[in-house]
């Protein structure tokens, strides 16, 4: 159960007595107040039906309100600076229930408040008199309708609730703008699909309701804490009496919930059918889009026409736009992965649609509510239909004949998006072009038939991303089919290269190995050099894996030999710096320095930031081999200042500098950069190659071996306790402020304190000058006692004279920290 003001689940039955409804007093409190408001408001019987539009006091409402406190708080915030709010979004998203959960919860010193219902409502000519009629304002002889209702409603305090402007919003526009400026304390709040644009307008756009994280697992606690997963319930529960949420179906509730994007009326919509239907059941009418808005319907009686089904409302919106915009509006119902302007224009203009309208268009969609902005720092907008809507979306455009053209244009894009990679030797190693457009690709690649052109090259793509993003099961089973099919030949060597990269992330070697001279063989007979380099590369990559060193070199000068003869300077150095690593496995430094030497300037010049800093990399290494560990320190410091601090990139620059720790004897450090790698490593569930691997653990072995039990242990704690950007801080050795750390902020970064309160207690004595005997006195304690708290502190601060420990404590002391225990 749950609290019916906030929704927060509530505790068992009591022992005795009535079942809680409410987790607060604070709650209970409120609904008493939003109840006795709605009294003092309600009328004793319903107004007569009459002609539209409706109007009256606030109606009863006969379920509960889930959710939505942000927003009634941002609402209430907005009501107290402006005159004029309008609650925009998609149509079935709750702006009515929104505003009437509003209304209801205002004192009775607000004044009277009307509700209006305009959906009703042909035409706006006769606006302002029909609002009048169902205020019950009557006419006077030579007065219009706007004076009319300006006289009746005159200085006193008032709420109008206008619902459903969206088909009216020009009229309603001119009419709210008339009432507002003669009327100084009237007060309106209108819902529509689109803003009003009325001056002093303020717009709060309704949104969806919150779902759940993707790692809420089946926890029922977890789940109802999001907004979408507490309406379902509610609502399933009141069809079903029996339904309750629990590990068996909370995985699958949760699902429901995201595939509807958390809109209000499709969850109550699927909530309904838990009387005849499991979750599951609701869950797979979801998966078919043939079905799935036939699914979603059998809403109730009562209600408006346009809420008891989801066709009926997103068809209410679709109406209200001219033909430009609703044939706009199918066609990006085949983009299932969002789109940005570009590719809207690709896929949506002709047939009378000017590429130049395009822009204008999706705006007028995104400002009723058709499309939705997604949220992020792109330097390009990019927009989505939620998945009801473009469920719509594609049976108009199914209905209209537009349904394969359609999907032929989103081909041809994709296709002309990847070959803009066409002159890259190494595009496995590029970055795809297509790499936001996953979502898509593989869309249009399910819609591909066998004989269509652009499979095999769409497959090959979708392999790409899949293998970028460290997804190798994804990869391999779209190229063991490329593999398979006739089709794919006129890819060439492409696909087993890319196929021996996958074996690589996938650590098996032998078919590593096996694809890779396939594809050099396939490239020696096709006489494509830049093919064959590409061949060269993926061979020597497996080879390498599989410490076949003296072989990688071979493959790799033959690969820098047919570079030569293309004039791709960036290339060549990409593939030195390949050679250079190789040069390091098989012991070959000094050589692989002079590689690094010739190739880093021109890849810091003008490769994209992962290349420079894979080679950046490469040459700290080196370095470290040569044993130039300030050099070393450097590179691997610049790279971690370049890539992001989240993912597996950070990863090696971070134990880079644990080895430069190791090597230059400072153990702790060295071991708590290695652990915090390490734990960030399985929490991504990514490894690094084999050679760094085991060097790595080669010199963490010795960084063990050289350490105390106690100052080991808290290193191995400290860095298992380090979140991303504290541990990029302390591995840069910043403070979150940008200065230089001493070793002391390094290591609290770490860990607050690796001491308990009574070592610390004991160490702050002896910076205070105090001998083992006077510091027994002073704690009750032996002065046996305290030389083993001592030996403590030492051995885990790594420090064995007393004043050192005497500057740890002051330096401690004066960033105002204490012992964690």
């Amino acid at each position: 159960m749950t609290c019916e003001s906030c929704g927060a689940p509530l505790p068992g039955r009591p022992r005795r007595g009535r079942p809680a409804r409410y987790c607060s007093g604070a709650c209970r409190q409120r609904e008493f107040r939003r109840r006795s408001a709605l009294r003092a408001r309600t009328p004793a019987s319903p107004p007569a039906p009459g002609a539209a539009p409706s109007a009256g006091g606030l109606p009863r409402s006969l379920d509960s309100f889930v959710g939505r406190r942000a927003e009634l708080s941002r609402l209430r915030a907005l009501s107290r600076t402006s005159r004029l709010v309008t609650l925009t979004g998609a149509g079935g998203v709750g702006k009515t229930r929104l505003a009437l959960e509003f209304a209801r919860g205002l004192p009775a010193r607000h004044g009277q408040v009307d509700l209006v219902e305009l959906d009703a409502l042909p035409d706006g000519a006769a606006l302002a008199r029909s609002v009048a009629a169902a205020l019950a304002i009557g006419e006077r002889a030579g007065r219009s309708g706007v004076d009319v209702l300006v006289d009746a409603i005159g200085d006193a305090h008032r709420l109008l609730v206008l619902d459903n402007c969206e088909h009216l919003a020009e009229p309603c526009a001119r009419l709210i703008a008339a009432l507002l400026s003669r009327c100084p304390r009237l007060r309106i709040l209108a819902t529509s699909r689109e803003a009003l644009r009325v001056p002093g307008e303020s717009v709060l756009r309704v949104g969806e309701l919150s779902l759940p994280p993707a790692g809420a697992g089946d926890d029922p606690v977890a789940l109802l804490r999001a907004d979408a997963v507490r309406l379902f319930v509610e609502r399933a529960s009141s069809c079903s009496p029996g339904f309750t949420l629990h590990r068996g179906n909370g995985r699958t509730v949760a699902e429901i919930c995201r595939r509807l994007d958390g809109l209000t009326l499709a969850v109550e919509l699927a909530a309904r059918r838990a009387a005849t239907l499991t979750p599951g059941d609701i869950l797979a009418g979801l998966d078919d889009q043939m079905s799935q808005l036939s699914l979603l319907a059998g809403g109730h009686r009562t209600g408006p026409g346009r809420h008891r089904e989801l066709a009926a409302a997103v068809d209410w919106s679709h109406r209200l736009l001219d033909p430009a915009e609703q044939a706009v509006f199918r066609r990006l119902g085949v983009l299932v992965g969002g789109f940005d302007t570009a590719a809207a224009r690709a896929v949506c203009a002709g047939d009378g649609i000017a590429p130049a309208r395009l822009l204008g268009i999706l705006c007028a969609l995104e400002a009723k509510s058709l499309i939705v902005r997604l949220s992020g720092d792109a330097e390009t907008a990019r927009f989505r239909q939620l998945g009801t809507i473009r469920a719509y979306a594609l049976e108009r455009l199914r209905a209209s004949g537009e349904l394969r053209v359609t999907r032929r244009r989103v081909a041809e894009w994709l296709t002309a998006l990847a070959d803009r990679a066409r002159d890259e030797v190494f595009p496995d190693q590029a970055g795809s072009p297509l790499a936001g457009e996953q979502d898509n690709l593989a869309a249009a690649l399910a819609c591909a038939g066998p004989q269509d052109a652009s499979r095999a090259r769409l497959a090959l793509e979708l392999a790409r991303v899949h293998y970028e993003r460290e997804q190798p099961s994804a990869a391999q089973a779209l190229l063991t089919g490329l593999l398979r099919e006739t089709g794919a030949r006129a890819l060439g060597g492409a696909v087993p290269a890319l196929a021996a990269r996958v074996a690589c992330q996938q650590a098996d070697l032998a078919r590593a190995l096996r694809l890779g001279e396939q594809a050099v063989a396939m490239e020696r007979t096709r006489r494509h050099p830049a093919a064959l380099a590409n061949a060269l590369d993926a061979r020597a990559a497996a080879r390498l894996c599989r410490g076949e060193c003296a072989a990688a070199v071979a493959d790799l000068r033959e690969c820098l030999a047919v570079l030569a003869a293309l004039d791709q300077p960036q290339d060549t150095a990409w593939c030195t710096h390949h050679l250079a690593w190789a040069l390091l496995q098989s012991g070959g430094e000094r050589e692989a320095d002079l590689l690094m030497s010739r190739c880093l300037p021109v890849l810091r010049a003008h490769a994209p930031w992962s290349r420079v800093a894979a080679a950046l990399h490469t040459a700290g290494a080196v370095r470290l081999a040569l044993g130039r560990l300030a050099s070393a320190e450097a590179l691997f410091t610049e790279v971690l200042r370049i890539v992001p601090a989240t993912g597996f990139h950070a990863l090696y620059p971070v134990e880079g500098l644990a080895l430069v720790a190791a090597e230059s004897g400072d153990m702790r450090r060295a071991l708590l950069l290695y652990e915090a790698s390490a734990q960030a490593r399985r929490r991504l569930d990514t490894v690094s190659e084999a050679p760094w691997r085991l060097r790595l653990e080669r010199a963490v072995a010795r960084a063990r071996t050289g350490l105390p039990a106690a100052a080991r242990e808290a290193a191995v704690s400290g860095g298992r306790r380090l979140g991303e950007d504290r541990l990029v801080a302390y591995a840069l050795r910043t403070r979150s402020d940008g200065h230089p750390t001493t070793t002391e902020d390094a290591r609290s970064d770490a860990d607050r304190c690796p001491l308990t309160a009574r070592e610390f207690m004991v160490a702050a004595l002896v910076a205070d000058g105090l001998t083992n005997r006077q510091i027994a006195e002073r704690l009750g304690l032996s002065a046996r006692t305290v030389a083993t708290h001592l030996d403590k502190v030492r051995d885990k601060l790594g420090m064995r004279s007393r004043t050192r420990i005497a500057l740890w404590v002051a330096a401690r002391a004066g960033a105002g920290r204490r012992p964690s225990g």
